[in-house]
């Protein structure tokens, strides 16, 4: 993934995951698997989910879209978990549906 690329072009837990954070909206999401650089829903991550009082708490406009082109942090996220391969995402953390940045628990071969 080094262009642009649109949701379309995404695997189905990669749709998932973009689909995930844009509910989310503001929160976290914890303890979520990478098997074979791809983001792994079982066993399902935790979600916690931001609430701004006075605030846009709800998903995402981009949620009901069905293809659009993905901002480059998003980009980004997937080519880290492709590099991962196998591991946790300990913590995401979402901004306005993206990802703002993250902790991983690596599996390292020796």
């Amino acid at each position: 993934m080094g262009q642009v690329v649109n949701k379309h072009d995404l695997s189905e837990s990669q749709k998932r995951l973009l689909e995930l954070m844009q509910q989310i909206n503001f929160g976290r999401i914890e303890e979520l698997a990478v098997r074979n650089g791809e983001p792994f829903f079982d066993p399902a991550p935790r979600v916690i989910r931001e609430i701004k009082f006075g605030g846009e708490n709800g998903p995402r406009h981009e949620l009901g879209v069905n293809d659009f082109a993905l901002k480059s942090q998003v980009v980004e996220l997937f080519e880290q978990l492709c590099q991962i391969k196998e591991g946790t995402v300990e913590c995401l953390e979402i901004k306005h549906g993206l990802p703002f940045r993250m902790n991983l628990v690596e599996l390292v071969r020796v």
